[in-house]
């Protein structure tokens, strides 16, 4: 069973058009200053990469993808022990996040939604999503 969704991190997108306005009402007050146009473009770029989370499931591995490609991570799907739906509390935050009770990596962009999955080796990792029981069953479907 393929799998292939993308969640959209509508709050990021707000917080980018409300930087690109700020950064502007700055320029328009201090005139074109390179060094202040530099760092807009890099705070750009940098939350951008977090505007959505793709995850994609083949044959062979998870893969998760977070805007345009940065930041991304593979799983074998081999290596998956077990997957289920779980809620993540509001301070586990979004973007990529360690955690250390439990010790685990949590990948989101939105909600609070997602997917636990145990590794072989012990990892844990949970995938934030709008649809976890879609990608719940489609990862144990994929594992079995």
């Amino acid at each position: 069973m393929r799998y292939n969704h993308t969640q959209i991190g509508h709050l990021m997108i707000y917080v980018i058009i409300g930087m690109i306005f700020y950064f502007g009402y700055i320029l328009i007050n201090i005139g074109l200053e390179r060094s202040i146009i530099a760092i807009l473009a890099l705070v750009v770029v940098l939350v951008g990469s977090f505007s959505s989370l793709n995850v994609r499931i083949n044959k062979e591995h998870l893969h998760i993808k977070f805007g345009y490609g940065i930041f991304k991570k593979k799983f074998n799907l081999k290596d998956i022990v077990s997957a289920k739906s779980v809620k993540n509390h509001w301070y586990n935050g979004w973007g990529i996040r360690v955690w250390f009770w439990p010790y685990m990596w949590i990948f989101n962009v939105s909600g609070f939604d997602a997917v636990e999955l145990k590794m072989s080796n012990g990892k844990i990792y949970r995938i934030g999503t709008d649809e976890p029981k879609k990608l719940e069953e489609a990862i144990l479907h994929n594992i079995r």
